[in-house]
């Protein structure tokens, strides 16, 4: 198991160019969404969205927004990743409902209700703020998707050139409830990847005994 992890790992790369004759079959793009919904999250709260864009049309309309990048149109499966603005309020009442799928009694919940709006009062002031810290969280998601697709010998490539405003816009989004953090698209590639350029394990690992 552990060599198979790293042989994904291994595997994965940003993926330049897909090839379009080549489709990821629904139940793996289920596995890989999945890693995404059992993703961690601060306090559980899944403070996220993600679509999944198959629609050759709205790829292409999607793909001068997007720095013209011909990933957009030629992977499998394009999946848009937003983080959550409005759910992330108090106010809203979605912290108490998840919250509330603990099981808590009403005391229990009122204290998790307290620790969450005391300790992120400085989070929670601007829906700015917010989306600094959802977006962080989402990119959690990512990271797992692009692995979990690495293990099924799916590639991938996280995209954030893109104009932010305008892909919001085409694709409808409230920005009051959610914000664009990310485009991935899946799929297979064409070329074959370029060896690994990575720094030495100990000039970014520190054993701190």
């Amino acid at each position: 198991m552990e060599n198979k992890f790293m042989e994904a790992m291994q595997f994965r790369h940003a993926c330049k160019l897909f090839d379009e004759n080549k489709k990821i079959s629904d139940e793996n793009i289920h596995t890989i969404m999945e890693s995404a919904r059992l993703s961690p999250s601060s306090f559980g709260l899944e403070l996220w969205k993600f679509l999944v864009i198959t629609n050759d049309e709205l790829r292409a309309k999607l793909r001068p927004f997007c720095w013209d990048q011909p990933q957009i149109t030629t992977s499998s499966h394009l999946v848009v990743v937003l983080a959550a603005i409005d759910d992330a309020k108090v106010q809203s009442g979605t912290i108490e409902k998840r919250f509330a799928r603990w099981g808590l009694e009403p005391e229990q919940l009122q204290f998790y209700l307290n620790l969450y709006a005391n300790h992120l009062g400085d989070t929670l002031k601007t829906d700015e703020n917010i989306y600094s810290w959802t977006a962080r969280q989402s990119f959690i998601a990512a990271a797992n998707m692009m692995t979990s697709a690495a293990y099924l010998g799916i590639d991938s490539c996280p995209i954030e050139g893109y104009d932010k405003e305008k892909v919001q816009e085409l694709l409808g989004i409230d920005t009051s409830k959610y914000r664009l953090t990310m485009l991935l698209p899946f799929g297979y590639r064409v070329n074959p990847a370029k060896p690994k350029t990575r720094l030495a394990f100990d000039e970014v690992i520190e054993f701190i005994n």
